[in-house]
């Protein structure tokens, strides 16, 4: 006879009684789509949590991004200098503007875009800095602005991964131009899709406001002044979105609580590697993730896990391996080709039990004794 085990999660969401409630509100108002007033609160609400002036909501994290480089002007000729390990969400919109994606490798322990490998590589045509906070992990920010500065660089922080997390004591997002969130179904909070935008900035904020619902004129709806974008989030999103907000303490003390679990468990293994904090980070722990010492076959115990009805994630392939990018990747990636080839994104789901996670840990041991 077979083991039956009990499923675990690897980023399923959590949604309940409060999101019914507030889904229904927006459903009993009749505006479903981008008219109503959740979106417009979801916005004040993200804007006061992140401690930032300005918030837009966007259609998708990548929707996000890609009006931050719109509202930058920058485009054709220009160069956006990004990390080579990332979700492929955060290099499409630089070539979406028409500008060129420059790839630098990352810090062996954060597993962040590494501050010394960005200022190799600026140069005359470089506009901006996309740092990622990988698996919710912050970016070296003191650093990054340090070289933005000096050399008079835009910042965009793709934050999409890493709501909650702070660097300093201050929220990911908020030290750049312009910080990008992404609410998809696996991320701290959702709605479902959807983005933000925030920024200091209410004039740039503002006219990003103006763009993502089609550029259309407030005294004429059905007058374009600009090339618009359709990238509103819906009313319906929103209501989503404000039920998820309110719980998102109780969200990040889960994921926090399962990643000090595998710390504990897995942490005096040698052949297991964490991702580690920068000095004054605090990581969301949005994704625990490991790397392993050579010889062990990711693959091979990806599918082991699977047959106890535990699933795993690789860790992102560097963009530079993708054919539409491979042409920008000319530099040495051997920090983030060495991770992707040695390293798990392990069960993170606030849906998971504490049981659920030791029995990850145990099952875990035994394959790589």
């Amino acid at each position: 006879m077979s083991t039956i085990y009990k499923t675990i999660y690897l980023d399923a969401p959590s949604i309940g009684a409060a999101e019914k409630r507030y889904l229904s509100r927006a459903v009993d108002t009749g505006y479903v789509s981008s008219a109503g007033r959740f979106v417009f609160d979801f916005e004040e609400a993200f804007a006061r949590y992140v401690g930032s002036r300005n918030a837009v909501a966007t259609q998708s994290g990548t929707a996000a991004l890609h009006m931050a480089l719109h509202e930058l002007k920058i485009g054709r000729g220009d160069e956006v200098i990004v990390p080579a390990l990332t979700f492929i969400a955060s290099i499409n919109p630089v070539l979406y503007v028409g500008a060129r994606p420059v790839f630098a490798d990352i810090d062996s322990r954060t597993w962040n875009i590494d501050p010394c490998r960005i200022e190799r590589l600026i140069n005359r045509r470089t506009k901006a800095i996309l740092p990622v906070h990988l698996y919710g992990n912050p970016c070296d920010m003191g650093a990054i602005m340090r070289i933005a500065r000096k050399h008079g660089l835009a910042v965009i922080e793709d934050a999409t991964e890493s709501l909650g997390a702070t660097y300093k004591g201050r929220q990911t997002g908020t030290f750049g131009d312009f910080g990008c969130f992404s609410f998809n179904g696996n991320k701290i909070i959702t709605t479902g899709g959807g983005g933000m935008v925030v920024s200091r900035d209410a004039g740039k904020a503002g006219h990003i406001k103006f763009l993502v619902n089609q550029a259309k004129d407030k005294a004429n709806s059905l007058y374009h002044p600009e090339m618009g974008f359709n990238y509103r989030m819906t009313n319906i999103e929103a209501a989503l979105g404000l039920a998820q907000l309110k719980k998102i303490n109780r969200f990040l003390a889960s994921k926090n609580r399962i990643n000090s679990i595998y710390r504990e468990k897995l942490g005096g293994i040698k052949t297991i590697r964490f991702q580690e904090e920068c000095d004054g980070g605090r990581s969301s722990n949005w994704f625990t993730c490991v790397s392993f010492a050579d010889g062990i076959n990711i693959a091979r115990l990806q599918k082991k896990l699977m047959k106890h009805n535990i699933p795993t994630r690789r860790i992102f392939m560097p963009a530079t391996g993708f054919p539409p990018y491979r042409k920008y990747g000319k530099g040495d990636y051997s920090r983030s080709r060495g991770l992707y080839d040695r390293g798990l994104c392990l069960p993170s789901s606030v849906m998971n039990t504490k049981d659920d996670i030791y029995r990850v840990t145990t099952k875990l041991k035994e394959l790589i004794a």
